[in-house]
């Protein structure tokens, strides 16, 4: 498929793609850093603007029934699987992906639509007779208009992280995606509507902060789910809650890998090199920070080959923009002088032919301390920083130490071990033998401490306390049963 410039890009309104005079943002493909399109910077008009068309459409698609709703899904899951190459093509174009991850991330988004129809076998209405002749009954009602701000590493699954459950469960949205990658959204929003999704249910707004802070202050936007950095994602949170909404704000991670002495080499290795690398590191669900229980020299060694056999360009994508690939050398270049050995050097990165691309490869450094900056924050790039303990506690002492909370794994063949390091390690996703362990659906997507403000999530079966509240109704229709203190 060949690339088409410019894309089309813009706020999409009741339906279509809207002219508006906001100053517009270029958009860049990182693979070759081409102008692909670009994206309006909007402002609060733009917002009230769809959330006026949200409520309007509200009435009329809140009255339908979840079976009713789901139908929509149902080919709109077709649709996605009809148009797979183009949307993978999209998510390669504006994120820089290879094209299996690419593929990966439009296969995702299918699974999480089959999830939204499973939905009218999962939401039940609760009814119990409570005294003679007296019915209690709790409904899950729709909240209104409610609005996801996405990121832009998932450009394609983020959004359906929140799009199906929500909307399928009654409520009109408000798309926000990220500023870097906003086609995959225009994209989802006209299948939608070609599935039959009624006009003004789904909107999309473009911008950066002044369109995020609008989004938190607007009385009409009933909850708020936000995926992103810590930093905005604690922002976001606070300030949506101020305004009386209902937030959940998925912030960023510090991965902590556990290797012990017996874990199985081979599949440690390998593990380990593609969780830190997929996605270009990427991914709040990267491994970031590995923590290595006495002599695992031979698991480093092995991890090194691994490392070195992914090539940007070939089977490592592009990191988002320039001045990400500079901050991410930057780590690598500030843990080098702080003592730290680099075992797998993965700066000044080219790839012939797309020599404007932004490229990191994978990178390893040994001998990192918990209290250099590496170890801690998030590098968000496909770097590992290997830290060393002596024991199994040590080791568990050193995650617990993090500020976030998103991801912990363990590699060892000893299920006593692995029970009791996961007992203890302080991530709300854990793993064995996994490098990243994500949970599928029906399980939620979420992490604890720094990584996620909020009490609810926005994915699996858990999503819908989110997307809803309870209604509570008492019915009496017999007028001769025994009066008591409910009557």
């Amino acid at each position: 498929m060949e690339t088409l410039t410019p894309i089309k890009s813009g706020n999409y309104i009741d339906g279509q793609l809207v002219k508006e005079n906001f100053e517009t943002l270029d958009v860049l493909s990182p693979s070759t850093g081409e102008v692909i399109s670009s994206v309006y910077l909007s402002d609060a008009s733009a917002v009230d603007k769809a959330v006026q068309t949200a409520k309007e459409a509200f009435v009329e698609w809140s009255s339908r029934t979840l079976k009713e709703r789901i139908q929509i899904f149902f080919k709109f899951r077709a649709l996605l699987e009809k148009h797979k190459e183009e949307l993978t093509h999209l998510v390669y174009l504006e994120n820089g992906k290879i094209h299996s991850e690419a593929a990966a991330e439009v296969a995702k988004g299918i699974e999480l639509c089959e999830f939204a129809c499973s939905l009218p076998q999962i939401v039940n209405d609760e009814i119990q007779e409570v005294s003679k002749g007296v019915e209690c009954r709790t409904s899950h009602v729709p909240l209104g208009v409610v609005a996801s701000i996405t990121p832009f590493n998932f450009p394609h699954m983020v959004p359906l992280w929140s799009i199906p459950n929500a909307i399928a469960l009654g409520n009109c949205m408000i798309l926000k995606p990220s500023e870097m990658t906003p086609l995959s959204a225009v994209r989802i929003a006209e299948l939608l509507e070609e599935a039959g999704l009624p006009k003004g249910v789904i909107n999309i707004v473009n911008g950066g902060k002044d369109a995020v802070e609008a989004i938190c202050d607007h009385p009409d936007i009933k909850a708020v789910s936000f995926v992103g950095s810590t930093k905005v994602a604690k922002l976001v949170y606070i300030r949506a809650s101020a305004s009386l909404k209902r937030c959940a704000a998925l912030g960023g991670a510090k991965n902590h890998l556990i290797v012990l002495e017996d874990a199985h080499v081979d599949m440690a290795a390998t593990n380990i090199a593609a969780s830190m690398s997929g996605c270009a590191g990427q991914r709040c669900m990267a491994a970031s920070a590995m923590v290595g229980v006495g002599k695992i020299d031979h698991i480093v060694e092995r991890l090194c080959e691994e490392a070195r056999k992914i090539v940007p360009g070939d089977n490592l994508g592009a990191v988002i923009t320039a001045a990400a690939k500079e901050r991410i050398e930057r780590y690598i270049t500030e843990a080098e002088a702080a003592g730290a050995k680099v075992l797998v050097d993965g700066r000044n990165a080219t790839v012939k032919g797309k020599e404007g691309g932004f490229y990191v490869a994978p990178t390893v450094i040994d001998n990192v301390t918990p209290d250099m900056k590496i170890a801690k924050e998030e590098v968000f790039g496909p770097v590992l920083a290997i830290i060393r303990a002596e024991t199994v506690d040590e080791a568990i002492a050193i995650e617990n130490s993090s500020n976030y909370g998103n991801a912990a794994s363990v590699f060892t063949q000893s299920g006593g071990l692995a029970r009791y390091i996961m007992d203890r390690v302080s991530a709300g996703m854990t793993g064995v033998n996994i490098g990243v362990p994500v949970p599928r659906e029906p399980f939620s997507f979420g992490g604890w401490n720094e990584s996620r403000f909020g009490s609810h999530d926005i994915t699996g079966r858990s999503s819908i306390a989110f997307w809803t509240r309870l209604k509570k109704t008492t019915t009496k229709w017999n007028p001769e049963a025994r009066t008591n203190w409910m009557s």
